[in-house]
């Protein structure tokens, strides 16, 4: 089984993804870890819990950043996510508490107590990722991979026309985590926006997975509700998910490598800005830079296929 971490701002599509690893026979989720983004932190927290017992699993929680390294903090999106996270369900709460370490903290422990076999999943802004590379440099050399839902390298952006939510809401760390000499996947809105879920399967998740399935079916409601307002599509993009979909099987998608810069001021600030690893130019930015294998390309029918499969 392939051992991750998910970082997280539960946030609709987290719960899918989270439930998503969670049901997966092929997955060691050992730990979440929680961040601001779609929520504030002390609420992605509480939600993270609540996902947790709803599963009946008991693995730690640790809470994370609550503010962006340096960039003006956003407002989250409750309009997308609803103000409880969860689509304004008014799903009973869990009563469990979080891991006494932060978030960082947690993160570099678990990666030195199985060196190179943990993989960080981040479903969110990339904050504590930043704070365990600052924590602990070293473990740039023991991470398995890095898969990240944010970013885009040839779309459009989806918080402003050139950046993604998740990398918009704190750029700094995602500049720092890009440049570090780990293995990193993007998974941008380059495939994510090529992935639809509809209430056909929706539905079936419903019927075929008790209270958990209860419980997504009604949080992503408001979600499709945000969708067919906002882009006329019955349905929802499948951005989060995408990430578990990676670790499970990463054929079905298509990547290249590039060089990443995130632009972290001005007009621009979030962008992705991506470069081919031969390309140079008259600036420097992307010079001495790692590569990140960056996802362009998915087979969407192969990759509904497999939530099904799981959700089964």
């Amino acid at each position: 089984m392939r051992k991750i971490i998910i970082d997280t701002d539960p946030g609709i599509d987290d719960a899918m993804a989270i439930m998503l690893a969670l049901k997966s026979k092929e997955l060691n989720v050992l730990a979440l870890t929680t961040t601001f983004g779609n929520v504030a932190v002390d609420l992605a927290t509480k939600n993270a819990l609540t996902l947790l017992e709803l599963a009946d699993r008991n693995i730690p929680v640790a809470q994370g950043v609550a503010t962006p390294i340096a960039a003006p903090a956003l407002a989250p999106p409750d309009f997308v996510h609803g103000s409880d996270g969860f689509g304004n369900i008014n799903w009973p709460a869990s009563t469990s508490k979080a891991d006494k370490r932060s978030a960082a903290q947690l993160i570099v422990d678990m990666v030195h107590q199985y060196p190179n076999e943990v993989s960080l999943v981040a479903l969110g802004p990339l904050g504590n990722f930043a704070q365990a590379l600052e924590i602990d440099p070293s473990i740039v050399d023991l991470v398995d991979e890095v898969i990240l839902m944010g970013g885009a390298a040839e779309e459009k952006g989806n918080v402003t026309p050139v950046a993604e939510a998740n990398i918009i809401n704190d750029p700094h760390a995602a500049d720092l985590v890009f440049g570090a000499s780990w293995p990193v996947t993007m998974i941008g809105l380059d495939v994510t926006h090529q992935v639809i879920m509809d209430n056909e399967l929706l539905t079936h998740i419903r019927d075929n997975n008790g209270k958990e399935g209860d419980f997504l079916y009604q949080a992503t409601q408001f979600y499709f509700d945000f969708y067919y307002k906002t882009f006329g599509i019955k349905g929802c993009f499948v951005h989060d998910a995408s990430t578990i979909i990676y670790a499970l099987q990463p054929d079905i998608f298509k990547t290249e490598d590039r060089v990443i810069r995130v632009a972290v001021e001005g007009v621009g600030i979030g962008q992705t800005i991506t470069a081919k690893p031969e390309q140079t130019f008259a600036l420097d930015f992307w010079e001495n830079r790692p590569v990140t294998n960056t996802c362009l390309e998915v087979d969407s029918q192969r990759a509904l296929n497999l939530i099904k499969s799981v959700f089964s």
